[in-house]
């Protein structure tokens, strides 16, 4: 049994998804794998991200304030 799904990715070209399963191996499983493989590939990230046009600038700067609390969480500065 072959699920196959097929989906636009950011630069414009087709990718699938390609879940293998035994006949043996019950559509909880194969559904399962597929799910989890969905979340790795982070399409509906990608999705939710080009809803709304970001600025570079405004990208950036998000960009640098998670690398400063990154870097003060590793440092020990904030309590989990």
């Amino acid at each position: 049994m072959k699920v196959q799904t097929e989906f636009i990715h950011q630069r414009r070209y087709i990718q699938m998804l390609i879940i293998d399963s035994k006949d043996c191996e019950n559509i909880d499983k194969a559904l399962k794998k597929y799910k989890k493989k969905f979340e790795k590939s982070r399409v509906l990230l990608h999705l939710r991200e080009r809803q709304a046009f970001t600025k570079p600038s405004v990208r950036r700067r998000t960009e640098v304030l998670k690398a400063v609390y990154k870097q003060q969480l590793a440092a020990g500065k904030f309590d989990k």
